[in-house]
């Protein structure tokens, strides 16, 4: 399928900064973006300058002042309406993001959708930014808390999730009275562009400042580490690597300022002897190779029970087997594997099959990149099945590509064990028809992941739960449930209505 760019306001050329719907006339050097699908040229965008940024970060200054005092509700009623219009553009935008990420079609379309379903969310949230009333120890004095926006809000999304994560956050700031910069990874400008493009008229229908959306797109050497140690952001909400958030977080908090990090994961499922393996093999294969691998979520382990490990890796490799041949092209329909995003990423994932051999790992099905007419432009691999042990320093490792790690275990407390014994804490599963193996994986003695599920795959987080992780991924949230309270201040109130003085812990304070 084909879809034409036009249609998203995408040109040959593009500015690379927008304050809503006010395009910037940018000055910065051109950069193309190439589909990872077969290496031809999508698009370009101008990148912006320093002094671009400045004059946005100007904007969304003053954009503030006026966006944090206009009502919860009706900020909620611009999200609402956002939601409306990327549900227009959806057809439009999952293809986009298909062609400039390399992720199916069907999995660009969900991406979308995760877009929509976080606006419907936050109109809600936006009536329910509720504190809490407390009694006081003083006669007639009232004391509550209650929460505030918090300014300028800094987004850094990474390729695996163009637009997705810029919704997780963007929605929630937006209805929390907070205005956002987001800088979109240089690896997927053009889905930012076009989500820019997308909400623009809805902006202006709204009378909504400009500087309450603002995108950015500029070279890391213009806008990097500066962008992190601005002080006039308050917040700075990043998805990436652990690497990069150790970095980011370590800018930021110089200048003791607040992040949500939404770093690596090293996720695993547990199958346990009462597992039923019909389910658990559809959720572990599409854990393991959806998105080619590249989900912060993605199953990289497999901790099975040694009276069913056999079973399991017969059945994975022929499962394997089965969608070899629909590796491919991701808008075409068979496809159910695309390409990894870039070179650099297919040499990440040999150079990671190689290593882990030389400590031991068994390589147990594919593991080689593909050549052929089917497979343009070399980023096309064949997802890799390995045996290997725990300890080894590339199964501690995330490498963001199809590798599975098959590891055996004998007890629960084994596997919890193993499961916990890796530097990141992001998603974890357990497949059992056992409660005690339940919910002894879900107490204080199992997981220590931010997302623990039970007969349900490490990927495809649902926006209403709080997603984040903990150790090497980060610690922060985003979307659903409480997540909406990083992005206010949170304000202790006491009102003294006795006509005294009181003060605290009865302390009496003559003069």
């Amino acid at each position: 399928m084909r879809i034409d760019l036009k249609k998203l306001g995408i040109e040959l050329t593009n500015a690379g900064a927008c304050t809503g719907s006010e395009w910037m006339d940018t000055k910065g050097e051109e950069t193309s973006s190439f589909s990872p699908i077969d290496g031809s040229l999508i698009a370009k965008v101008k990148n912006a300058t320093l002094e671009d940024y400045e004059h946005l970060l100007a904007k969304a200054q003053d954009a503030y002042l006026k966006w944090r005092i206009v009502p919860a509700p009706k900020r909620g009623e611009v999200v609402r309406q956002i939601g409306e219009a990327l549900r227009e553009k959806k057809a439009e935008l999952g293809f986009l993001v298909s062609l400039e990420m390399g992720k199916i079609y069907e999995e660009g379309l969900g991406e979308v959708q995760e877009m929509i379903d976080i606006c419907e969310f936050s109109v809600g949230q936006s009536r329910l930014l509720n504190g809490a009333t407390m009694h006081s120890e003083r006669p007639f004095h009232r004391m509550y808390d209650q929460y505030h926006p918090i300014g300028i809000v800094g987004i850094i999304t990474s390729f695996n999730f163009p637009v997705a994560v810029w919704g997780w956050n963007a929605m929630l700031a937006a209805i929390a009275g907070d205005v956002v910069i987001w800088k979109p990874s240089s690896k997927t400008p053009l889905c930012a562009l076009a989500v820019q493009k997308i909400i623009a008229e809805t902006l202006k229908a709204n009378n909504v400042p400009e500087g309450v959306f603002n995108m950015i797109i500029a070279k890391s050497s213009v806008l990097g580490d500066n962008f992190a140690a601005d002080k006039r952001i308050p917040l700075i909400s990043v998805t990436g690597s652990t690497i990069v958030g150790r970095r980011v977080a370590a800018i930021v908090g110089k200048r003791l300022g607040k992040t949500i990090l939404e770093l690596g994961g090293n996720n695993a499922v547990i199958i346990s002897k009462h597992a039923d393996l019909d389910m658990t093999l559809q959720s572990v294969v599409f854990g393991a190779v959806g998105t080619c691998g590249q989900r912060c979520t993605s199953t990289r382990r497999l901790i099975i029970h040694e009276s069913v490990y056999e079973t399991v890796k017969e059945r994975l490799v022929a499962a394997y087997n089965s969608i070899s041949d629909r590796i491919g092209d991701p808008l075409e329909k068979e496809t159910l594997v695309g390409p990894l995003v870039d070179g650099t990423a297919v040499n990440n994932f040999i150079h990671a099959i190689e290593e882990v051999q030389k400590e031991g790992g068994k390589l147990v099905f594919g593991g080689t990149s593909l050549k052929g007419e089917k497979y343009p432009n070399g980023n096309y691999v064949m997802p890799a099945v390995i045996e290997a042990e725990n300890h080894y320093n590339m199964v501690q490792e995330e490498t963001f590509a199809p590798i599975v790690y098959l590891i055996k275990f004998k007890t629960i407390e084994e596997a919890i064990a193993l499961n916990n014994h890796v530097p990141q804490g992001l998603s974890s599963c357990i497949f059992t028809e056992n409660l005690v193996e339940a919910e002894t994986f879900l107490s204080e003695t199992g997981s220590d992941c931010g997302i623990a599920n039970v007969n349900l795959g490490t990927s495809g987080a649902e926006i209403g739960g709080a997603f984040g992780g903990e150790k090497d991924t980060g610690g922060g949230r985003e979307s659903g449930s409480d997540a909406w309270k990083a992005y206010m201040r949170r304000q202790t109130n006491t009102i003294n209505f006795s006509g005294q003085t009181a003060l605290a812990q009865g302390i009496t304070f003559d003069f």
